[in-house]
């Protein structure tokens, strides 16, 4: 198409334009983070410099009295501080627990995504939905695709588009359901999957530098991740049925690209069927013989000393394991079930490709831990929580505004930086802290940041995968572009990150329980 006949940009357009190119100055992850330990370290000389510090009232340990304490800005140019610095590069890596709970998550992820588990059940699920449930399930089967996120965003949402078709829906409103359920709800799952385990990680790390002995667990927020996933689907649904479908209408096949069928049937063969079947009776077994290990008052994996099974217990100490084992002995079974993946050296193999694909990840953490490390070691975040908790403590400003004005702020640079980890390894070390002494409990302040996390994936072109919607809106519509998709979006990520906002702030004012 000439310029002459080009139509002219809209608003909305232009300012997508002007967003993808700030986004596309921002460097690599990790060149960001090397920036700010730089920052870390030079401005903790000046601090130290200048004497800054803060005293505070702490329970003691061992009297359980109360008493005054004083906290300074350690410096990282002094001697003490270059001797750290030099020391302690290795150990800080290797003290950092989120790589070796990502690389055990990956470890089962890989070869159940490898089999081709993942993407036969969410292919069954999609079959097996009657035509007036279709929307509703597309929509949770979406947001519970976050276990798998490549599964979701290459699978869930060509199939939810290929789904609406085959019920003479129009395939737009099925593509623009799926990614908002996988995109726009990324954080939230009713299980625990590997992203949980590294956020866990930086929020007990940042607890850490205001109460040693305070640590969350992996289920730390199950219940309002299980409540969200339910809400959210009734909302997306809602969405896709009464806004999006209607503005569409009805759909016009010569309005489509080449390619408008996709090569991937949603039927499945008998293999992938037979498959299933062996990853169901793999699972039920699983089951079986974690229900010896964890139920009887004998069972080895509770508590020796009080029996319980929910807490502080082995089962939940160890949680990562179980879901390591449902995705290696359910993957493995549909690999011998449908001839995908029978032996163990192709186990074996599934898995090796699964951990080289996280070199950028271990890269990214190594890099981290030292950010984490230097932090701490500087007491910035604690002097920085308490300073400002006292500030908003005399202001009476409350914390639930705080936590709702901490959302809006995590939005906001999620247009931006889209990275959950990324935001959250710069997040965690200054609000967890100083919400803390407000009373937050750090359950709480995670809870917050997955809400404002994720509506807003679902819109910023930024999103590794925005760029891969639209070249799957073009097979049915060849006009469709970024301003297509956007259009599309706005309408989900406005009322979800409303209405979810609504929900977060419910649930904290009624002091429902924020997980196990």
């Amino acid at each position: 198409m000439s310029t002459a006949n080009a139509a002219p940009k809209t608003a909305m357009q232009r300012f997508l334009d002007g967003v993808e190119r700030v986004g596309n100055m921002v460097p690599h992850p990790v060149v960001i983070f090397l920036i700010l330990i730089a920052i870390v370290i030079v401005l903790s000389a000046i601090l130290s410099m200048f004497g800054a510090a803060v005293s505070f009232e702490r329970i003691n340990a061992e009297t359980h009295e109360i008493e005054t304490a004083t906290t300074e800005i350690r410096s990282l140019l002094n001697i003490d501080g270059i001797r750290f610095l030099y020391a302690s590069l290795i150990p800080n890596f290797m003290s950092f627990t989120a790589v070796g709970l990502m690389i055990a998550a990956m470890i089962g992820a890989g070869v159940a995504e490898e089999s081709g588990l993942v993407t036969a059940l969410i292919r069954k699920l999609v079959i097996v939905s009657p035509p007036w449930a279709l929307t509703y399930i597309l929509a949770f089967v979406g947001i519970i695709a976050s276990v798998a996120a490549d599964a979701g965003y290459l699978v869930l949402i060509p199939l939810a588009g290929i789904a609406y078709l085959a019920v003479g829906r129009h395939p737009l409103a099925g593509l623009a359901l799926g990614f908002a359920a996988v995109a726009g709800a990324f954080t939230v799952n009713m299980l625990i999957k590997p992203l949980d385990a590294v956020l866990v990680e930086f929020t007990n790390d940042a607890a850490h530098l205001v109460d040693p002995n305070r640590s969350i667990g992996l289920a730390s927020n199950v219940w309002f991740s299980i409540a969200s996933v339910l809400f959210l689907t009734i909302v997306i649904a809602f969405i896709s049925d009464r806004m999006i479908e209607p503005r569409l209408g009805a759909y016009k096949p010569e309005q489509s690209g080449d390619g408008a069928v996709s090569d991937q049937s949603a039927e499945l063969s008998e293999k992938e069927s037979r498959g299933l079947r062996f990853a169901l009776f793999a699972l039920i077994g699983l089951i079986a013989v974690f229900c010896l290990l964890t139920l009887p008052a004998w069972a080895p994996l509770r508590n020796p000393e009080t029996g319980e099974l929910i807490g502080n217990s082995p089962f939940m100490n160890g949680l990562i394991a179980l879901i390591m084992l449902i995705f290696l002995v359910t993957g493995w079974s549909y690999g011998i079930g449908a001839g995908t993946m029978r032996t163990l050296t192709e186990v074996i193999g599934a898995i090796e490709k699964s951990i080289k694909n996280l070199g950028g990840t271990i890269f990214l953490f190594f890099v981290l831990s030292q950010f984490v490390a230097y932090f701490t070691y500087t007491n910035m975040g604690t002097v920085m929580a308490l300073s400002l908790s006292g500030a908003l403590q005399a202001a009476n400003i409350g914390a639930l505004p705080l936590l709702l004005g901490f959302i809006v702020v995590v939005a906001i640079i999620d247009l931006l930086l889209t990275g959950a980890i990324a935001k959250w390894a710069i997040f965690a070390p200054v609000f967890v802290p100083l919400l803390m002494k407000l009373g937050v409990e750090p359950e709480a302040v995670l809870a917050a940041y997955r809400v404002g996390d994720s509506p807003m994936n679902a819109i910023t072109p930024l999103n590794a995968y925005f760029a891969l919607v639209v070249g799957f809106a073009q097979k049915y519509d060849k006009s469709a572009g970024v301003g297509t998709i956007v259009s599309l979006m706005l309408p989900y990520v406005a009322w979800m990150f409303v209405l979810w906002t609504a929900l977060f702030a419910v649930w904290k004012a009624m002091g429902l329980p924020w997980g196990l």
